[in-house]
């Protein structure tokens, strides 16, 4: 089992024996509740079947049902409408044990209100289905979305099954889980397929300025009951797991009660969300998996570094810090920079990556470092002290925030405060050379979501900590690594590729020339 560490804002390795005790959630409500030994739980959720589908008849048609000349009567029949598109898939848990099927329990009826409550709110027509794992061809283009619920145990997923959902999400696709009843038995089952799935990602809680949480319907808080006892008002909390910059895996331990009435029919051993809270909010998540749709099919197409088995002898290579944190949300800007540079300037780059952890001598070796991120991380005293020790021996860090989110900008802040309490950070006045060095650089354009929050904002927006007049940390609070991509990423804080191209190589030339 492993839990949510505050400091670093991943999961911890904790023992078994804790998984009665979820210690991420921002209120302190208890989301694993330890639930008291007795009778088997009963949910009651499970036996609401699905909602009839509509049929029409329509009369009239003249049919010969026997061999002319025999009188045409008229009979009634069946007509069905197109089917609308299928946005979700249920993903049918059954499986075979010794020979025979055994069924998985879950339930329908919170997909099915939520489709329902979400194509009214965003005027669409979509709707739900039944999914086989075996059969299902993973494509996101024929379902966007797969979606798991249930309140006991996840069962095994065989190594094929595992790799299928695996290229799923890598390719587009999300995986919504909603925890029914919020049982905790499902929760460390949710948690263990995740580590499975994408033992490199980990889980964590998503911050409460991520448009998910804004996107639709503004969400700041949630309203929450444990069984039959008094609601509280908790901040709203999912968990999810990062492929890119978007949410591959959402994950909600608190049953989004999208069909259920908690208020009106608590239920006992249950935590769940009240309904309409949780109708907003799923109707935030799926506006949020339709925006991201381009985004998670063009990230699918992967960038290498074509000369990464090359031995490294007068070229310039460029080392990325790996934290404890999604130390790698914007894979493809790189390559794309580095291309760039080599097509637009005199200098010699090699098209390969170094990867480097701040607790290794090794960071030394380069005389420019790139860190990225999109949550919150933390260093260690070993990493605080290395990096004192390369910044004052004349090494050059560039720091990149991958979405211009406020948790990685709020963790670096604290970090580098420790990394150099005698320097701050300010603002890169517009006459510095890293304005000024390859590019002339005094106008740029930003992405959407800036320019719609800041219509006015047309000039670079640098800061660095500087030693002896040098500046040797120099921070993007809006991303440079998003621009470099030049994906389409609907809720990145970012420059525009152009000019996020212009900037990465006057900082690069910069740090290598002074």
């Amino acid at each position: 089992m492993r839990l949510f560490n505050r400091r670093t804002g991943n999961l911890a390795s904790c023992p078994a024996r804790s998984v009665s005790i979820f210690n991420g959630l921002l209120a302190g409500a208890i989301l694993f509740t330890a639930i008291p030994a007795g009778a088997a739980f009963v949910n009651p959720k499970a036996w609401v079947p699905p909602r009839a589908h509509r049929s029409r008849l329509a009369g009239g048609e003249a049919t010969a049902p026997l061999p002319l000349p025999a009188t045409p009567v008229r009979r009634s029949e069946h007509h069905r409408k197109p089917a609308p598109p299928a946005l979700i898939g249920m993903l049918n848990l059954n499986v075979i044990k010794d020979h025979r099927v055994v069924n998985y329990p879950t339930e329908t009826l919170d997909i099915e209100t939520l489709m329902n409550w979400t194509n009214s709110q965003l005027g669409l027509h979509y709707r739900y289905v039944q999914v086989d794992p075996v059969r299902f061809s993973y494509s996101p283009t024929q379902l966007p979305v797969l979606y798991i619920t249930g309140w006991t145990p996840l069962p095994k997923f065989s190594p094929a099954i595992l790799a299928r959902l695996r290229g799923y999400v890598v390719a587009g696709g999300t995986i919504l889980i909603n925890s029914s009843c919020g049982r905790p038995k499902f929760n460390q089952s949710v948690m263990v397929f995740e580590h499975e799935l994408f033992p490199h990602h980990p889980f964590g809680a998503l911050p409460l300025d991520d448009p998910m949480f804004h996107d639709l319907n503004r969400i700041k808080t949630m309203r929450l009951r444990v069984g039959d006892g008094p609601w509280k008002q908790i901040p709203a909390y999912l968990r999810v797991m990062y492929m890119g910059c978007r949410a591959g895996i959402i994950f909600s331990p608190v049953d989004m009660s999208w069909g259920w009435d908690a208020g009106a029919h608590p239920i006992k051993g249950g935590t769940l969300y009240a309904q309409q809270d949780a109708l907003r909010l799923g109707a935030n998540i799926l506006t949020y998996v339709l925006a991201n749709f381009q985004y998670g099919r063009a990230f699918e197409i992967q960038k290498i570094y074509q000369q990464s088995r090359i031995a490294t002898r007068d070229q310039v290579v460029i080392a990325q810090v790996v934290n404890n944190g999604d130390w790698n949300p914007t894979p493809h800007g790189l390559p794309n920079l580095l291309k760039f540079i080599d097509q637009k300037t005199t200098v010699s780059v090699q098209f390969k990556r170094a990867k480097v952890t701040l607790d290794s001598l090794r960071v030394g070796k380069y005389p420019f470092i790139y860190m990225t991120g999109l949550r919150n991380f933390a260093w260690t005293p070993t990493e605080i002290k290395n990096l004192h020790n390369y910044l004052h021996a004349g090494g050059v860090i560039l720091v990149d925030d991958a979405m211009g989110a406020g948790a990685f900008d709020t963790a670096f802040r604290k970090e580098i405060r420790l990394v150099l309490p005698h320097h701050k950070l300010q603002m890169l006045p517009m006459n510095s050379p890293i304005y000024n060095d390859v590019f002339n650089v005094r106008h740029v354009t930003y992405s959407p979501v800036v320019a719609t929050a800041a219509p006015g904002l047309n000039n670079p927006v640098l800061e660095a900590a500087t030693i002896d007049g040098n500046p040797v940390v120099i921070y993007s609070r809006f991303s440079l690594s998003n621009g470099w991509e030049d994906l389409p990423n609907p809720y990145a804080k970012a420059y525009s590729t152009p000019d996020a191209l212009k900037l990465g190589t006057n900082i690069l030339v910069y740090a290598l020339t002074h």
